[in-house]
């Protein structure tokens, strides 16, 4: 006799364009939101009413998706927990040179976690992964999908930490102007690049592992 245990249980694979689209969604609202934000209340206001305005919209929008009881990105909370260091920098020490360095700091910073999370069973892309496609126990321990993931930390630790030492040299070497304009191009074009790069990567080890398509793929259950 058929019991509804014996019957196929479907599991959603999202598509490549559902995949992609959290993944805009997600930067826009950790990344390029916060950066406007603090772009336009730089000009209006200054610069502390910048530094509070962005981190105002980080910790809004975690509230936000907490309330509705949405799942609250990993990059959001990253971003939160380094734009607060910033502040609390920025509070502490009332100098040009050293608003200017932060970033660096930051950059440094998360670069040298992403190399620590190596060490552990999950590195920091492993944790961050589940933002963008849903992450379960046994595809965290498929041997692609763990190769990926650590090579894709170092990829993303090389680059923090190169993108330091980079704008550490601008900063040091050029004039205030010049810097400003050369770190928001090269950063601008390094991040698009490492940004195609790790899709172009996850697409590719997505469709061997069978983890993207429309339809729903069963899954047997044993009775």
């Amino acid at each position: 006799m058929t019991t509804l245990l014996d019957e196929p249980r479907s599991t959603h694979r999202p598509s490549l364009r559902a995949v992609v689209r959290r993944l805009v969604v997600s930067l826009l609202v950790a990344c390029a939101v916060p950066g406007a934000v603090f772009y336009a209340f730089l000009r209006l206001e200054g610069v502390w009413v910048a530094i509070f305005a962005a981190l105002a919209w980080s910790y809004g929008a975690i509230a936000w998706r907490a309330l509705t009881r949405r799942r609250t990105s990993g990059l959001l909370i990253l971003t939160a927990v380094v734009m607060t260091g910033r502040t609390l920098l920025s509070l502490a020490t009332d100098s040009t040179y050293l608003y200017f360095l932060q970033p660096i700091i930051s950059d440094g910073l998360i670069g040298v976690t992403f190399l620590a999370t190596l060490a552990t069973a999950r590195p920091m892309v492993a944790r961050l992964a589940g933002d963008f496609y849903p992450m379960d126990e046994e595809l965290h321990g498929r041997p692609r999908i763990r190769r990926l993931f650590r090579h894709l930390t170092l990829g993303w630790a090389v680059l923090c930490l190169g993108k330091a030492s980079m704008t550490l040299w601008l900063l040091q070497s050029q004039s205030l102007e010049t810097f400003v304009l050369v770190k928001a191009v090269t950063v601008l074009m390094l991040n698009a690049l490492a940004i195609a790069a790790t899709l172009g990567a996850a697409v590719l080890v997505a469709r061997r592992e069978g983890l993207l398509g429309e339809e729903l793929v069963p899954v047997p259950v044993r009775a």
